[in-house]
């Protein structure tokens, strides 16, 4: 059934970072049809996939749960809650459950959730890698048996079929918990099915899924309204305001292109968008447009354990040796070339130098800066923890002790903010798939597990 307003409430955009309370009751006073959340990013690395561990604490996850299903239930509107964990594996799908399961309990509540799981069969990869039906996505290499095998889980991206599916099937869900989801798929799969076009409900599912990023200062909680013709952003804060151009850059956060927006079975198209202000906080977007496509693909994320990782941090505020700091690092890896390989191990050893090009690396846009203080991060990867201290430990060694011209001082070159001096990180892991694959029916391949406690 078609409507003519659907409002979203979104707290902020991401499920554990926490977010003001007297914003979201604003929000929850305009009457929103839904409350949606994500929970998931690979921007915080492979670990998650490859050992299982979550972005936040459960106890994070677990108080904010409270509040969003408790404001669900009193107002009978659904939650959704997507890429569980983080990584939207089974296993996080699960323990998001346990939680609500846990809360229903504790507060005497019935509810009605679904399970959205993510995790796919890897003979199903498999068998699409052999029919030449898996690509790349972006410049990675293509994928081979040996990286299916590799990686300890893989999951698939979703897109909106499965939450329709939900909506069809039990319209009066309460809660809706999912495994690895396309952002914007949870709203724009709510707007889909009451009947709005695509191109708007991929829109407003693509800004609102960052909460209040879009918003001049940035905030959290965001409110957003859509009609037939226009979606208008509303923040909820006092000092926070959208913008043509706020919503717009925002609108461009983590693309390729300017106005072509791939994801899950077609591409938003934002060529004939218009950003325009309603009033100094509110902007309204229109003109934005979906183009399916054939065939359907989603995208699969996989991740391996690799081996061990071991850090030293350093300060360096000597000018002599910051004014020669790369032929000085280069003593360093000789000395730690001299070990023998059996304590080596095939270890990797990495500098990252910051005030001089830490975060850029070779594309500092500056190289011929003069800083007054460096810090030098030592890293260290090796199939084993033993040889990954072995080798900072000698790394760390060379950085305080090795000569180097000009040197005035007879002790020390550095500093040493922190001990145990080589401080272990625990495993190292890596993205190895991270492809496309075609599929025929995009809801068949993630299950969904209807739940209801008392």
């Amino acid at each position: 059934m078609k409507k003519d307003l659907l409002r979203v409430l979104v707290p902020s955009g991401m499920l554990g970072y926490g977010f003001p309370l007297d914003s979201f009751n604003r929000g929850l006073a305009m009457n929103p049809d839904f409350i949606s959340v994500d929970s998931g990013s690979t921007d915080s690395g492979p670990q998650k996939l490859a050992l299982g561990s979550m972005t936040c604490t459960r106890s994070a996850y677990t108080e904010e749960m409270e509040i969003l299903i408790r404001a669900g239930l009193e107002h009978h509107i659904p939650v959704f809650i997507s890429s569980a964990g983080g990584d939207g594996t089974n296993q996080h799908v699960e323990i998001f459950a346990d939680i609500a399961r846990e809360l229903a309990h504790k507060n005497g509540w019935k509810l009605n959730m679904a399970l959205i799981y993510a995790d796919i069969d890897k003979e199903v990869v498999r068998k699409k890698l052999g029919e030449g039906k898996v690509q790349p996505c972006g410049p990675v290499d293509p994928l081979t048996a040996q990286d299916i095998d590799d990686a300890t889980v893989i999951v698939a991206q979703m897109g909106a079929e499965p939450y329709l599916k939900v909506l069809r099937e039990h319209p009066e869900i309460d809660l809706i918990l999912s495994g690895r989801s396309y952002d914007p798929a949870p709203m724009a799969a709510m707007a889909l099915h009451n009947g709005f076009p695509a191109g708007l409900a991929w829109h407003m599912g693509k800004i609102l899924e960052c909460g209040g990023l879009c918003t001049e200062p940035s905030s959290r909680c965001m409110v957003g309204e859509l009609h037939q013709e226009y979606f208008d952003l509303i923040p909820l804060g006092d000092k926070e305001r959208c913008t043509p151009y706020s919503v717009a850059a925002h609108t461009l956060y983590e693309k390729t292109h300017p106005y072509l927006l791939p994801g899950p079975g077609g591409t938003l198209d934002l060529s004939g968008s218009k950003f325009e202000p309603v009033t100094e906080k509110i902007v309204r977007v229109s003109g934005s447009q979906f183009r399916p496509a054939d065939p359907y693909t989603v995208k699969l994320e996989g991740a391996k354990r690799c081996g061990y990782r071991c850090i030293c941090v350093a300060g360096i505020r000597d000018p002599i040796l910051i004014s020669q700091i790369d032929p000085f690092l280069d003593s360093v890896r000789e000395l730690v070339n001299g070990l023998p390989a059996e304590q080596r191990e095939d270890s990797q050893l990495i500098f990252h130098v910051y005030g001089k090009n830490g975060v850029m690396g070779d594309l500092e846009p500056n190289p011929d800066f003069v800083p007054q203080e460096l810090c030098v991060i030592v890293e260290v990867a090796a199939p084993t923890p033993q040889a990954a201290q072995e080798v900072c430990n000698r790394a760390r060694i060379g950085l305080l002790h090795n000569p180097y011209e000009g040197r005035m001082a007879t002790s020390g070159n550095i500093g040493l903010p922190f001990t145990p001096l080589e401080i272990p990180l625990g495993e190292v892991c890596a993205f190895n798939v991270y492809h496309l694959m075609q599929v025929d029916d995009p809801a068949a391949l993630f299950p969904i597990q209807y739940i209801e406690v008392k």
